[in-house]
């Protein structure tokens, strides 16, 4: 149960949309509870429904969570979370204190146009392609292959997250905040591999839309996001 200095009132919501498309393929793992033989390795996550690919709205915020925490670090060495800042803290949630979070992340499906284009495209499994790799011994030379199946490169996914608007003396702040780690993430890279090349994105914010009895200036907020 939360205290009454934890409970905190509802000025409105932001709904903060766009687009992240893949400029190279991308890897989130999926289950291997079964794998039937001549299966991939290491298979990506799918919509269960459509087996199309998604992109987990868990796997967003905790990437840009740990970039943000990164990026304020004081020294060398990564603080444990209860050891974030404010800032940080309100944005995505905290368990000491208790602070909801202020954003909500979506998980992403691709778009329309990403669903058109493999239609008419052959592709290694179904919106995927097999990447073979090989692990090196270094001492004998020894070669281990493996499959990982990659979401391709220019698969588009919709992107959207909500914000609580709770002080609106704050969201501005807050808003300069989640466009560093958007910008850090830009430069950076989604699912796994990243330092071999994969998962690298590019990030568009196209709309800032306000529900509820906020005054805020959502062009105002759309400029900050698109820096």
């Amino acid at each position: 149960m939360e205290s009454n200095d934890t409970l905190k009132s509802l000025r409105g919501k932001l709904l903060i949309t766009g687009t992240i498309k893949l400029e190279t393929g991308m890897h989130i793992g999926a289950s291997k509870d079964f794998a039937p033989i001549g299966a991939v390795d290491a298979p990506f996550i799918r919509d269960v429904v459509t087996q199309e690919p998604i992109l987990p709205g868990s796997s967003i915020k905790g990437k840009l969570r740990t970039l943000l925490v990164k990026s304020h670090c004081d020294g060398y060495i990564m603080n444990t979370i209860d050891k974030d800042k404010l800032e940080i803290k309100r944005l995505f949630g905290s368990a000491d204190p208790i602070m909801p979070a202020r954003l909500q992340f979506y998980d992403l499906f691709i778009t329309d146009e990403t669903r058109q284009l493999f239609a008419n495209i052959a592709t290694d499994t179904y919106m995927g392609e097999i990447k073979f790799e090989n692990v090196i011994n270094r001492v004998d030379g020894s070669a281990k292959p493996r499959q990982i199946e990659r979401v391709p490169a220019g698969t588009v996914f919709k992107f959207k997250v909500a914000y609580s608007i709770e002080k609106e003396a704050e969201v501005t702040e807050d808003m300069k905040i989640l466009q560093e780690g958007l910008a850090l993430l830009g430069i950076d890279y989604l699912g796994g591999h990243g330092s071999r090349g994969y998962g690298r994105i590019n990030i568009s914010i196209d709309d800032v839309k306000a529900v509820g009895n906020s005054t805020i200036n959502t062009q105002d907020l759309l400029d900050i996001l698109r820096k």
